[in-house]
């Protein structure tokens, strides 16, 4: 049978519609274009495509499962390496990793494995029936700090091997990034949630409201009785550029802006925590978050929206779907500009101090690559009495994130780097004994797949550290 050269188109919301509601873009798959996108995949004996998962999943063997109509054992062959299958399938890049390694794609499309990962989880969040089996419990507790994917991960691994598992969370819903930093129209909270209950009925006990560092420190966590503690943090602390006007009302950062949409339901039309409704919103920056802040600004009826990149738009980093979706929607891209001021009040009748009054534009400086250095890399340079004004009601600076200090500072002997960032070596342990870290908070903000990886690679550490002690 000739092989499709082209994935099986995910169908989705017309971009139109879907730019004013808070609904899932990407539809999911029918059972047959399941089917016939796993009739795809060559069912590589050396399965290069496992290299290129972070956790490592038997991708061949999901798929032969989904060929079969065993839905259910591809979920079970899914499960056995990843706590959080829907998720991965909807936010993972799959495009730089495991689809970046699929033979078929050498001449091809490669196979949509994340496409086909949503397919099984799904079904599987539809149909299952019975809950998961408990293990038998192995006398031992492990304390989780933070309720991200890497903490949720390294609970998930833990308690499949009988585990006491306790993850605190200091929010008051479970899901760290998951739920506060990608908005519902990407990852449905009620996904998170159906998850994190997955972990409930393992045994897994997730405690919120509690700010460790605060609430409790890591050393009362041992002296309640764990005997080792992962720090799965994340990178909360919002990065800014440090120009003129930053401290204006209406500007935000981007985990601010997010926040306030997804965990205080800003979105709502009656909210008790308005972000914005109307007007003109620049989005700094142009990384998977920035999309995702461009996208939830023109849902919350933003008059316009603009993209704000120093680069080309081959340069954006962030994901080429999310790209798309936002050209859909549409969205401005100003290329080629940076920010250097965000102006305040403009009337010269107005006594209000500017410093202190509400944005009314952000004036940016053209940009133009410059020479190649050492690694052939291009970087932008400013173009000399290029000024120009964009004329918003509000700036969303998306530049990046830092890990919080609350919990390095009340650690003794917990070692990070410059950055902030917790130091960890090739197992996630940290300069102290029985503390090990992962994710954002040992490496600044990356992906959801690759804090998974690290949660997971911890969880065998700990296992290891605690039967050998």
């Amino acid at each position: 049978m000739a092989i499709n050269p082209k994935k099986t188109p995910m169908p989705t919301q017309d971009p139109i519609e879907r730019g004013r509601n808070f609904n899932e873009v990407a539809i999911g798959y029918t059972v047959e274009m399941a089917l016939g996108e796993a009739e795809r995949c060559l069912n590589c004996k050396n399965k290069p495509c496992v290299s290129g998962c972070p956790v490592n999943i038997d991708i061949p063997s999901f798929i032969s499962k989904i060929k079969e109509s065993d839905f259910e054992g591809a979920y079970q062959v899914i499960s056995k390496y990843s706590s959080l299958p829907a998720v991965c399938g909807r936010v993972c890049p799959q495009e730089s990793q495991c689809e970046s390694k699929c033979t078929l794609g050498i001449k091809f499309e490669p196979v949509g494995i994340g496409r086909l990962e949503r397919f099984v989880a799904d079904y599987h969040n539809a149909n299952a029936t019975e809950k998961p089996v408990k293990p038998t419990p192995n006398g031992h507790k492990v304390a989780v700090v933070g309720s991200g994917p890497s903490g949720l991960t390294c609970a998930g691994d833990l308690a499949k091997k009988g585990y006491a598992v306790t993850v605190f969370e200091a929010l008051h819903t479970a899901g760290g990034v998951l739920v506060y930093g990608i908005p519902e129209f990407r990852l449905p909270k009620s996904i998170v949630a159906k998850e994190v209950q997955t972990l409930n009925d393992l045994g897994v006990e997730v405690k919120t409201n509690v700010v460790i560092g605060k609430t409790l420190t890591v050393d009362e966590l041992f002296e309640d009785g764990y005997e080792a503690v992962f720090i799965g943090s994340g990178a909360g602390l919002p990065n800014f550029m440090n120009i003129p006007g930053e401290s204006l009302k209406g500007v935000y950062s981007a985990n601010e802006f997010l926040t306030r949409s997804n965990l205080m339901k800003a979105y709502r039309e009656k909210s008790d925590t308005p972000i914005m409704k109307g007007g003109k919103v620049a989005i700094v920056s142009g990384g998977n978050v920035a999309m995702d802040a461009a996208r939830t600004a023109l849902r919350l009826v933003a008059e316009k929206v603009y993209i704000v990149y120093r680069r080309y738009m081959t340069e954006l980093p962030a994901r080429k779907e999310e790209v798309e979706h936002a050209e859909e929607e549409g969205i401005d891209f100003k290329l080629l500009c940076n920010p250097i001021e965000i102006l305040g009040y403009d009337n010269p009748d107005d006594k209000r101090d500017p410093k202190n009054g509400t944005v009314v534009g952000i004036k940016c400086i053209k940009m133009e690559l410059g020479e190649p250095d050492e690694r052939g890399r291009r970087s932008p340079v400013p173009v000399e009495g290029s000024e120009f004004v964009l004329d918003v009601d509000a700036v969303v600076m998306s530049i990046g994130t830092s890990p919080n200090p609350l919990i390095k500072s009340t650690v003794d002997g917990l070692e990070v780097n410059r950055k902030g960032c917790i130091i960890v070596n090739e197992d996630g342990l940290t300069s102290r004994e029985g503390i090990y870290a992962g994710g954002d908070a040992v490496t600044g903000a990356s992906t959801v797949i690759s804090a998974m990886g690290a949660g997971k690679v911890a969880a065998k550490a700990i296992d290891d550290y605690i039967m050998n002690k």
